[in-house]
C-alpha cells in the first residue's frame, strides 16, 4: 500500500536524493558555445534541493493547484522547473520558447488553453517571453525566472513541514499538450500515478535498471516522448539522464550518437526521420569514430515506423557495433501518457508483407514479398506492457479477432484523466465503451488503426489521415512513400498526401517539398510530375488530382517534426502553393 500512496514524482526524487546523494542525475551537454559540448551536472541531492527550494517558492505565490508553463530552453533549469511545479502541487505545462521557429501560433493557443499564473523561463529568454505573453489578449500572466522567484521573501516565513510537501497521486502532474498532426494542441490531464505508471511500463519492456543503465536524448522536452524519456522515467526508474537540445542534433546528427558511444548503456529514442537523417548526414570519418556496441536500446516511436528506415539506420551502423536488436519499434501517444507497447526485446524488428488492398478493405493477408500484387510493409511494435489493449470496429465498437483493421483502445494506469477543458471531447475519448459490455468498461479511443498479427501489434495509420476516394481506402503513408521514391527531386519526410471534395467527389492531392539542393525546380517540375503521377497510379490505382512541388520548409510539420496533413489540407484549400490570388484550385471546394 506505501507504494501506491506515495508513486508521486515528488516522493520517488526524494527517494533517488536518500539513496545515492552524490551520484550524478541529469547532464546537459551544451553545444551552443562549444562544438564539442560543454557538460553541467546535478547530483540527486543537488537537484532536489533546487527542486524543493523553487517548489516551496512557487507555493508561497499560490501556484498550488493553478498552471505553471516551461517556457524555456531545453537545459538542466527547464528539468528543474518541471519538477519543482509538479512537486509544489502545481500543473506544470511544458511549453517551449517564442524564438521556436515557425511554432509561435501553437505557443499562443496552449498558453491561452491553460490559462497559467506563471510562466517559468530562463534569464536569457525572460524578456522575449515576457513580450510574447504582453502582447497575446486576454493572457494574464507573471513571467518569472527561478532566481527571481527563489530570492523572493516567503509571505510569514516558511511554515514549518512546508519544505516536504508532497501532492496525491490523483492529482493532476502536468498537461501534456498533443503536438498538432490533426487538431489544435490540446492539453491531456497526466496525474502523478498516471506517468509514474507509464514509466514503469516503459522501464520494465525496455529492461533498464538502476546502475546499470541511462537515458540519452535530444528530444524536445515539451513533447511527450521527450519528457518521460529524459525526466520522468530517469526520477522513477533512479538512472542518469544525458540530454542536449534538439537544434544541437539538427546541426550535427552526429553528436548525439558520439554521446551513446560515451555513455554505456543508454535508452534513447527518436522519430523515422532522425534515423534517416543520421545516415545522410553522418559523414564515414565520424562514423569511424563511433561505438554503438553498447546502446540498450534505440526506440523508433513514428506512427507507423518504417521498415526501410530501421534497414538503412543499421546497415549504415553496423560497422560500429550497432546491432539490429537493439531497435525497438514502438507506439504511443500522449493520451496515454506516451508509452504504449515496444517490439519484443533481444530480436531484431519483425517485418510483415501484407496484401495492400486487402488491408485497405480492414483485413491482414500476409503475401510473399516478391509476389507482383501491391503490398504494405509494416513493422510490429510488440504487445502492451502493463496495460491492455484491444482491436475495435471504430462504428459498432464491436472488438475484433486478430487479422483485422481497426481502431486501437487502452485501458490501463497510464490513461490521462481527459483534456483539459472539453469534458465532452473527453468524455467520448477517454470513457468509450465495447458494445455489449455489461460491466461498461471505460476505454481510450486512440484515433489509430492497426492490426494484431502473431503477437504483435502493426500499426497501418490515423483514421483522420485516411484518404478515402471512389470508396476504397488508401493509407496515405504508403503514398507518400511511393512519392518519395518516385524521383531524387523530392525531399524525405516532406510530403502529404490527402483528400479534397471537388466536383467530381474526393479525389488525391500531394504536397511535396523538393530537395534542398535542387537549384531550378521549374526545370524539373514536368518531369517530376509525370514520374509521381505514374508511380502513384501504378503502385496504389488511383489518379493524383493535384501535385505540388513547394519549397523547402513550407510543408507544415508538429513541433515533433511529423508532417502535419490536416493543416498541410488547410493551406492547400487556402491556396498557399496556387499562383491564383483568389486561392482554391479550380473545381475544388473547401
Amino acid at each position: 500500500m506505501l507504494e501506491i500512496v506515495s508513486d508521486t514524482i515528488s516522493h520517488h526524487l526524494a527517494r533517488a536524493a536518500a539513496r545515492t546523494p552524490e551520484e550524478t542525475a541529469f547532464t546537459f551537454v551544451d553545444f551552443s558555445t562549444d562544438r564539442d559540448g560543454t557538460p553541467s551536472t546535478l547530483t540527486w541531492r543537488q537537484l532536489e534541493k533546487r527542486v524543493r527550494t523553487l517548489a516551496t517558492a512557487l507555493r508561497h505565490t499560490g501556484a498550488a493547484g493553478e498552471r505553471v508553463a516551461l517556457v524555456a530552453p531545453q537545459n538542466l533549469d527547464y528539468v528543474v522547473g518541471f519538477l519543482a511545479a509538479t512537486c509544489a502541487g502545481a500543473i506544470a505545462v511544458p511549453l517551449f520558447p517564442p524564438a521556436l521557429p515557425g511554432h509561435a501560433e501553437k505557443l499562443a493557443a496552449a498558453l491561452a488553453d491553460a490559462d497559467p499564473v506563471l510562466a517559468l523561463t530562463s534569464p536569457g529568454s525572460l524578456q522575449a517571453t515576457e513580450k510574447f505573453c504582453a502582447n497575446q489578449n486576454g493572457l494574464r500572466l507573471r513571467v518569472v525566472t527561478e532566481r527571481e522567484l527563489v530570492s523572493e521573501p516567503a509571505p510569514g516565513g516558511v511554515p514549518e513541514g512546508e519544505e516536504t510537501f508532497h501532492p496525491r497521486p490523483g492529482d493532476c502532474a502536468y498537461l501534456q499538450y498533443t503536438s498538432g498532426s490533426t487538431r489544435v494542441p490540446t492539453g491531456v490531464e497526466i496525474t502523478h500515478a498516471n506517468v509514474c505508471a507509464n514509466a514503469r511500463q516503459a522501464l520494465e519492456a525496455y529492461d533498464i535498471r538502476t546502475g546499470r543503465n541511462c537515458t540519452v536524448g535530444w528530444l524536445p522536452l515539451y513533447h511527450d516522448m521527450g519528457l518521460v524519456l529524459a525526466i520522468a522515467m530517469p526520477v522513477v526508474g533512479h538512472v542518469p539522464s544525458v540530454l542536449m537540445d534538439p537544434l544541437a542534433f539538427v546541426q550535427q546528427p552526429v553528436r548525439w550518437l558520439r554521446l551513446l558511444t560515451q555513455y554505456p548503456g543508454a535508452l534513447t529514442a527518436a522519430p523515422n526521420f532522425a534515423y534517416d537523417y543520421c545516415v545522410r548526414r553522418v559523414t564515414d570519418e565520424e562514423r569511424g569514430e563511433l561505438s554503438l556496441g553498447s546502446v540498450a536500446a534505440m526506440v523508433n516511436g513514428s506512427e507507423p515506423v518504417a521498415e526501410q528506415t530501421l534497414r538503412r539506420f543499421q546497415e549504415a551502423f553496423a560497422p560500429v557495433g550497432m546491432a539490429r536488436a537493439v531497435m525497438r519499434p514502438s507506439y504511443g501517444l500522449a493520451e496515454a501518457t506516451v508509452f504504449v507497447s515496444a517490439s519484443p526485446a533481444g530480436t531484431a524488428p519483425s517485418v510483415t508483407c501484407f496484401d495492400r488492398e486487402a488491408l485497405a478493405d480492414g483485413a491482414a493477408r500476409v503475401v510473399e514479398a516478391t509476389e507482383t500484387r501491391a503490398v504494405t510493409r509494416l513493422v510490429g511494435c510488440g504487445l502492451p506492457t502493463g496495460q491492455e489493449a484491444a482491436i475495435v470496429d471504430p462504428v459498432t465498437r464491436v472488438r475484433l479477432e486478430d487479422g483485422n483493421v481497426g481502431e486501437i483502445w487502452l485501458r490501463g494506469p497510464n490513461v490521462g484523466r481527459g483534456y483539459w477543458g472539453r469534458a465532452e471531447e473527453s468524455e467520448a475519448t477517454f470513457r468509450a465503451t465495447l458494445h455489449g459490455d455489461r460491466e461498461q468498461q471505460h476505454w481510450l479511443r486512440t484515433g489509430d488503426l492497426a492490426l494484431r498479427h502473431d503477437k504483435q501489434l502493426y500499426i497501418t495509420g490515423r483514421i483522420k489521415d485516411l484518404v478515402i476516394i471512389d470508396g476504397t481506402n488508401h493509407y496515405p503513408q504508403d503514398i507518400e512513400q511511393t512519392v518519395e521514391s518516385a524521383h531524387p527531386a523530392v525531399r524525405r519526410h516532406h510530403t502529404a498526401a490527402f483528400s479534397v471534395l471537388t466536383d467530381d467527389g474526393e479525389r488525391l492531392v500531394v504536397v511535396a517539398e523538393h530537395a534542398r539542393d535542387l537549384a531550378a525546380p521549374e526545370g524539373v517540375l514536368e518531369e517530376v510530375t509525370r514520374a509521381v503521377r505514374a508511380a502513384v497510379s501504378a503502385g496504389h490505382a488511383v489518379a493524383v488530382h493535384d501535385f505540388v512541388l513547394a519549397e523547402p520548409g513550407t510543408v507544415p510539420q508538429t513541433t515533433s517534426g511529423k508532417v502535419a496533413r490536416g493543416a498541410c489540407r488547410e493551406r492547400y484549400l487556402q491556396g498557399a502553393w496556387s499562383p491564383d490570388p483568389r486561392g482554391q484550385k479550380a473545381g475544388v471546394t473547401a
